[in-house]
């Protein structure tokens, strides 16, 4: 009998499951290390300048063990990526969406004053609450959406005093203002959405054990 072609070999399902574990492996350890870096004091300025790095190894790692990418998954990245990054640009020169800030110079190269680290953030995150909406088996699309974008402004207020201590970004006052809640709300629920229409496999533990390590990460950072 002929096997259908849409079924994987058990070898190869098995082979997939193993790198997808070895990745996590390195996020966790790559997480670690970093924390141990910047907690303290000693080694916090040398770390500081290995945030770009790290930041970029995340995405790279979420591309490469996203399980048979496509056009659709293509598109997601390229669109997600680069509203990311324009919501930050007219953020940061306007003050009208998440409030009066300025970016710092850890998180790298910058263009018109804005990290391009920045857009690849957003779609880390946003690929990481999706599928981890998508692993807790929420059926409704809008619950989905609204608890992925919940649980990223509650990230948020975890990064926000890491981010001005170690020069990611820092407000007008020293202060948080209750717009940048809201405003990152909008933004996530935006981009899940567009994470939910594109209907590409969703699939990959990689990017959820990002964001659990990004919990911990800057939960301790405190």
């Amino acid at each position: 009998m002929e096997r259908p072609q849409n079924i994987k070999p058990i070898q190869s399902v098995r082979s997939w499951y193993e790198r997808e574990a070895n990745t996590v492996r390195i996020v966790v350890i790559f997480h670690l290390v970093g924390l141990i870096g910047l907690y303290f004091s000693a080694t916090r300025p040398y770390f500081m300048h290995l945030v770009p790095f790290h930041l970029w190894l995340m995405m790279l790692l979420v591309l490469i063990n996203h399980d048979e990418p496509d056009t659709k998954f293509l598109g997601f990245v390229s669109i997600v990526v680069s509203i990311g990054w324009l919501v930050e640009y007219f953020g940061v020169h306007t003050g009208n969406l998440f409030g009066d800030y300025a970016y710092g110079n850890t998180l790298g190269f910058s263009i018109f004053k804005i990290p391009i680290l920045m857009g690849i953030n957003w779609f880390v995150l946003t690929y990481a609450a999706g599928v981890s909406m998508h692993k807790l088996k929420i059926k409704s699309m809008l619950l989905r959406v609204l608890s992925g974008a919940t649980l990223l402004v509650i990230l948020d207020f975890l990064i926000e005093p890491v981010a001005m201590r170690l020069d990611y970004w820092h407000w007008d006052g020293n202060e948080v203002p209750l717009q940048n809640y809201l405003c990152w709300f909008i933004t996530a629920a935006a981009l899940l959405l567009v994470f939910e229409l594109f209907k590409f496999k969703k699939q990959s533990m990689v990017a959820p054990s990002i964001l659990i390590c990004q919990f911990i990460f800057f939960a301790a950072l405190q």
